[in-house]
């Protein structure tokens, strides 16, 4: 019976042996691959290795700035298109009723007008503001009707009962903003279903 170490020696001498197969070599790619892959890369370019150029690729973009100063210019000039200063040198005589026509429509308007004819396709609601702050809103909503095609909206001024003297301050002013802006052909109280005379309903001029 063999020992342990004679064991052990058989199977170091049996191991050295046996060939060892060397590892498969790749398979060389044929011409036609090896054309194509260069056809394929021949309008590659390398990226630089510079770290300037990397971080410019790598870090965001900053936001523009936001333009401030240029807010409050556009503001301030919506501000100063409508004056709380204008004498209306054509407005009818309706009392408390805010009623206007520009010249050279026909009367027809404003009872079209009165009865609904016209569908409100925006509204603005000035409770709660200050006569400047109205004043500016006025102007903004004017502007984007003009902008997107509204022939009839109704502005919402209150009956001042909140006020100070209980009078419709924003009422009589919104009165002669409106006069001042050549979009608006007419306007009047709206019907007691959109607001009564705590509301009016004003046409502009189509595109």
């Amino acid at each position: 019976m063999k020992t342990l170490r004679e064991q052990i020696k058989q199977v170091k001498s049996k191991i050295k042996a046996e060939p060892v197969e060397a590892p498969a070599k790749a398979a060389e790619p044929d011409a036609e691959t090896a054309d194509l892959f260069q056809l394929a890369v021949k309008d590659a370019r390398p990226l630089p290795n510079d770290v300037k150029h990397a971080r410019l690729l790598l870090s965001p973009k900053k936001p523009k700035p936001i333009p401030k100063q240029f807010i409050l210019d556009e503001q301030q000039a919506l501000a100063d298109s409508l004056s709380d200063h204008y004498i209306p040198a054509h407005e009818l005589e309706t009392g408390e009723e805010l009623l206007y026509l520009r010249d050279g429509h026909s009367p027809d308007i404003l009872s079209k007008l009165r009865r609904g004819h016209w569908v409100v396709q925006a509204a603005i609601d000035l409770h709660g503001l200050i006569s400047d702050e109205a004043r500016v809103y006025v102007a903004s909503f004017l502007n984007d009707c003009k902008k997107r095609g509204f022939r009839c909206v109704r502005i919402v001024h209150g009956k001042g009962l909140g006020s100070r003297n209980k009078e419709p301050v924003l009422k009589h002013k919104l009165r002669g903003w409106l006069m001042q802006r050549d979009e608006v052909i007419a306007y009047a109280q709206a019907r007691k279903t959109d607001g009564g005379s705590g509301a009016v309903i004003v046409l502009l001029k189509s595109q």
